[in-house]
C-alpha cells in the first residue's frame, strides 16, 4: 500500500498541474496565480523596464516601490490613476493614463454580453494578476462583487488589459499596462492585501446631477460619488461595504 501511495501521489500532482495549464487558455482564470506559481518572462521584463523610472516617480511624491496603491477610473474621460502610499499614510496620486478604449457606453455591467464595462468598487487581489495575457498583461476587476450579485448581474473576466482592444473590459496601451501591472504586483508581493479599484463613469464635478438627471443610474452614481467625495477627503481609500443592495461608507465622516 505505502508503495503504491508513493507511486500514485507524484502522478496525481502532475495530472492536476497538467489540468490547470490545460485549463488556463480555456477559463482565462488566473489558475496559476491563485497557486502562487505565476510568473511569465513577459511580466518580469516589463518590470524591469519600468521599475527604475517609476521608483524615482514614487519617491518624488514621498512614497516608494512595492508601496500600497489605490486606482480610479474615469469611463467618460478615458482616464485611469493611480495613487501610492505616502510616508505620512495618505496616498498621492503617482499617475494617470488614457484609457485607450472600452466598450459600450456610460453606465453598470448587467449581463454577459452586453458589451458594458463594470462601474462600482473592486477590489485585486494576488490571485487576479494574469502574466500570461493574451492582451499582454491584465489583471481581472472582480466582476460580479458582493453588489453585482446583489443585483442578479452577469458575466465575468472583465479586466484592465494591455493591447488596446476591448469587450467589456478597460484597454490599456501596453506600455501603460506595462507601468500599471507592475505597480500592482509590487504592491501585493510587498503585503497589500488587495488593491481596492473604483471604476466611475466620470468624474463628479459640479452639475453632474443636473446633467444627468433623468438617467437611469443616478441614485447609483449618487452613491458613488459619495465613497468618492470621501476619498477625496482623506486621500485614504474608504472602507465600503453594502446596505441592503446599495454601496455606502462603512465608516461615514459625521454630518
Amino acid at each position: 500500500m505505502r508503495r503504491f501511495l508513493r507511486q500514485a501521489i507524484p502522478l496525481l500532482l502532475l495530472s492536476l498541474l497538467g489540468l490547470a495549464l490545460f485549463a488556463w487558455p480555456l477559463t482565462g482564470a488566473s489558475l496559476l496565480a491563485a497557486t502562487g506559481l505565476a510568473s511569465s518572462q513577459r511580466a518580469t521584463e516589463a518590470e524591469q523596464r519600468v521599475r527604475e523610472d517609476l521608483t524615482a516617480r514614487l519617491r518624488a511624491i514621498g512614497s516608494d516601490w512595492g508601496a500600497p496603491v489605490f486606482v480610479r477610473i474615469y469611463k467618460q474621460e478615458h482616464e485611469l490613476e493611480l495613487w501610492a502610499r505616502t510616508g505620512t499614510g495618505a496616498y498621492a496620486l503617482l499617475d494617470t493614463w488614457p484609457i485607450c478604449t472600452f466598450s459600450g457606453g456610460l453606465g453598470p455591467k448587467q449581463r454577459e454580453g452586453d458589451g458594458q464595462a463594470p462601474e462600482g468598487v473592486y477590489q485585486v487581489s494576488r490571485g487576479q494578476l494574469n502574466p500570461y495575457s493574451s492582451y499582454h498583461l491584465s489583471f481581472d476587476l472582480g466582476y460580479p462583487n458582493a453588489f453585482d450579485r446583489a443585483h442578479r448581474r452577469t458575466g465575468g473576466y472583465l479586466m484592465v488589459h494591455g493591447s488596446c482592444v476591448s469587450i467589456g473590459c478597460y484597454a490599456m496601451t501596453d506600455a501603460g499596462i506595462e507601468q500599471i501591472y507592475s505597480l500592482l504586483a509590487a504592491a501585493l508581493a510587498n503585503g497589500q492585501r488587495s488593491v481596492q479599484v473604483h471604476a466611475l463613469p466620470f468624474r463628479f464635478n459640479a452639475g453632474w446631477e443636473r446633467r444627468h438627471a433623468t438617467s437611469p443610474w443616478l441614485e447609483f452614481w449618487r452613491d458613488l460619488a459619495t465613497i468618492d467625495a470621501a476619498f477625496e477627503r482623506t486621500h485614504t481609500p474608504p472602507a465600503v461595504t453594502l446596505r441592503g443592495d446599495r454601496y455606502a461608507l462603512a465608516n461615514p465622516a459625521p454630518p
